[in-house]
């Protein structure tokens, strides 16, 4: 018979053998170093896939972990982006420093609207969220002596990182940059999710109601989560302001809020490296689509997500996964 105290142990050697790391992360994190070899040409677009990846994991800990669907959730993307190019704008590029405000910022605005999201669920809290993202779009237009409105903000001007690595317009620095603060990001919602936290959190998505039966403040762990997914998705739109010098209402748009949850649907929710590897096939498909037939280049992407809809109902990476499972 197994003692009280044998679940918890349990529980902390799972989540010790969740924390190692494998050699295939090792390596996979080594490949993100290749466009800098081999495909030198191709940096800006690994730059685009390295902020949107970083925009998917932060969504993936609310949507694939705590159970929170948001179809707003570019709203703090943009608030991000728009906090770092108005600041730079106004005279304020130091890189790093920047990028902290603006993840700062948005992380706020997340908890404020956070008190909000945990009082609704299903339906209703996707309709919550839609019109908070609708609310900020039309507000950002609107305050056009500000974000610029539909002409976009001008005039940002981002200084070089460590006053020595300059923004070329090759993407050198630009990939390298983001490339650093997507890994950092990924080693702490690594962290998050492989922690007694994260383990509540998924208590949370299969069943809300007991968490409280077994002494566990949903809501506070809730508000946190949406909190920390808040603050780097701002980090990934200050790094699009940043990056590219341009930041413009599509920041704040309901297609980027869709689009994202179409990255984690391919590679799979609740699993970070879903995130990544759903964000690389749908921005190097709508790349290649887009160089066939740009005006219809969705429709790939619509049959690519009923395929893995259909046939990989937990994503690529959760097919994938089952295929090793099976072989072992």
């Amino acid at each position: 018979m197994q003692t009280p105290v044998s679940a918890p142990i349990e529980a902390r050697d799972w989540l010790r053998r969740r924390s190692r790391w494998s050699p295939f992360e090792i390596l996979f994190w080594l490949a993100t170093l290749l466009p800098f070899i081999f495909f030198p040409t191709y940096l800006p677009l690994a730059n685009q896939i390295a902020i949107a990846a970083l925009f998917a994991i932060s969504v993936d800990l609310i949507l694939g972990y705590a159970g929170i669907v948001t179809l707003g959730h570019a709203m703090f993307f943009g608030l991000g982006a728009y906090f770092a190019g108005i600041i730079s704008v106004h005279g304020w590029g130091e890189p790093i420093s920047g990028l902290l405000m603006a993840g700062l910022f948005a992380g706020v605005i997340g908890y404020i609207i956070s008190f909000l999201i945990t009082r609704v669920q299903h339906l209703a809290l996707i309709m919550v969220t839609l019109g908070l993202g609708f609310l900020t779009y039309e507000l950002a237009n609107a305050l056009h002596w500000l974000t610029g409105g539909t002409d976009g903000l001008r005039g940002i001007s981002t200084w070089p990182v460590f006053g020595q690595f300059r923004f070329d317009m090759w993407g050198y620095t630009a990939y390298g940059y983001a490339l650093a603060v997507l890994f950092l990001c990924f080693l702490l919602s690594r962290r998050l999710v492989n922690s007694s936290f994260g383990l509540a959190l998924r208590g949370i998505r299969e069943n809300v109601k007991r968490m409280p039966a077994i002494g566990a403040d949903h809501k506070s762990h809730l508000r946190l989560i949406y909190a920390i997914s808040a603050a780097i998705a701002g980090l990934a739109g200050g790094l699009l302001a940043q990056t590219t010098n341009t930041v413009a209402l599509d920041s704040l748009s309901f297609e980027r809020s869709a689009d994202v949850v179409v990255m984690l649907i391919l590679g799979g929710t609740g699993r970070l490296y879903g995130a990544i590897l759903g964000t690389f096939i749908f921005l190097v498909a709508r790349d290649q689509l887009a160089g066939i037939n740009p005006q219809y280049w969705y429709f790939g992407i619509g049959m690519l997500l009923m395929v893995v809809v259909l046939f990989m109902p937990k994503g690529i990476l959760g097919f994938l996964a089952r295929i090793v499972a099976r072989a072992k």
